[in-house]
């Protein structure tokens, strides 16, 4: 079991290791268990020797000794550390497209799953970047970037210190701050989403900090119809991220 610890950052599924590999990224070396070439296995490892990556086959029991999810499709891809970037960069990035900031801040996700949700549904709703915090919060790591399919590579993520601090940022840059908040006596869809904005949602258990609650510009909520009061993270980012979509296409 020691492999698990000499090797941090992984990204392991098929999907995951050739999005990372057309993304043009650098890889350190890629794993292949023995016997799987088959299907898009192939595919990434002729895109990696392409790249000149390293490639090493391990039998089953070596490779599973280093896998860190459960089901790695028989490929592993040792990377650097995931190279966050700051709030600015996620500023510049809608600047550089033209288009008003369209920001998620996750305030306390501990589920990784949870967190390769969120991304995979920013990531394919436009969403120019994702704030996270560095405590009490999971980072990205293997299996946040298999959840995702691969769209951590294609998402700019910015890690802080301090929630608060990030979102004091973006109002001096003229970005509103909408919070989710079971409590609110508005609903999303009710609310105007367009313009510059951060979405932020709160932790599975808690929802948003009360300091973050109140330093947010106003609160929505999702109605609730059933005996179960509340929704999974990436459901409920899914909706609101969807309605901000839907009430910007209609704006152009």
């Amino acid at each position: 079991m020691e492999n698990k610890k000499i090797f941090d950052d992984h990204v392991e599924g098929r999907n995951s290791v050739l999005e990372l590999l057309e993304s043009g990224k650098d890889i350190n070396k890629i794993f292949i268990e023995s016997g799987e070439k088959q299907g898009s296995i192939n595919k990434i490892i002729a895109v990696a020797k392409q790249r000149k990556i390293i490639i090493t086959v391990l039998d089953k029991l070596k490779f599973r000794q280093i896998a860190q999810t459960n089901n790695p499709q028989g490929v592993i891809a040792i990377v650097p550390p995931f190279d966050y970037c700051d709030i600015y960069d996620i500023i510049d990035e809608a600047k550089s497209k033209n288009e008003d900031a369209f920001i998620l801040i996750l305030d306390g996700i501990e589920d990784p799953h949870n967190l390769g949700s969120i991304i995979r549904t920013a990531e394919t709703a436009g969403v120019h970047g994702v704030i996270i915090p560095k405590r009490r919060a999971v980072a990205v790591n293997s299996t946040v970037n298999k959840v995702s399919a691969g769209a951590v590579e294609h998402m700019k993520i910015a890690r802080v210190n301090n929630i608060n601090d990030a979102i004091n940022t973006l109002k001096k840059e003229g970005i509103w701050i909408c919070g989710t908040d079971a409590n609110s006596n508005k609903y999303y869809y009710n609310q105007d989403l367009t313009g510059p904005i951060a979405i932020v949602i709160g932790s599975e258990g808690f929802g948003i900090n009360k300091l973050t609650k109140q330093n947010c510009d106003f609160l929505i909520k999702i109605p609730m119809q059933g005996k179960i009061t509340s929704l999974n993270a990436s459901v409920s980012t899914g909706i609101v991220i969807y309605e901000a979509v839907k009430q910007r296409i209609s704006k152009k």
